[in-house]
């Protein structure tokens, strides 16, 4: 089975970035789908408005928070995640969102000017080497 989703919308408040105690970034913001359609037989337009709680990890979270501010119109694709908990007063919640894989700005209504970051090789490798930025000509030769 697959659960993949690409959503595009609007961010409806400014990204909060928050760090794990290991070190690793999370970024949330909302987002705003509008849809808008023409029923039939009818000159009439109608709209609705729904909203998602969207979450980015690691290296999208820092890019994410530094790039996007409120009202930014974005494509967001990654999978939808259920979250449960408990309230202090013992009532179960539970809530759906998209736990982001990619978020790009849309061009749909806007231009943008891309800033390429260093590339960085992942935890997992990290660990077991340099901390240090990888460039991609290093990525390159890896494996050769």
């Amino acid at each position: 089975m697959s659960n993949t989703t690409t959503l595009a919308g609007n961010l409806t408040r400014d990204p909060e970035i928050r760090y794990t105690s290991d070190g690793q970034a999370s970024t949330t913001f909302g987002l705003a789908v509008n849809r808008r359609w023409q029923r039939r037989g009818s000159e009439e337009w109608e709209e609705a408005t729904s909203f998602f709680d969207v979450v980015c990890w690691r290296d999208l979270a820092e890019n994410v928070a530094l790039s996007l501010a409120k009202g930014s119109r974005v494509v967001v694709s990654g999978r939808l995640e259920q979250r449960t908990w408990e309230t202090e007063e013992g009532d179960r919640r539970s809530k759906v969102e998209v736990v982001a894989d990619e978020v790009g700005a849309s061009l749909r209504f806007a231009t943008a000017d891309i800033a390429r970051n260093e590339r960085r090789m992942p935890d997992v490798e990290r660990s077991a080497g340099s901390s240090d930025p990888v460039s991609e000509s290093d990525v390159a030769g890896i494996g050769a």
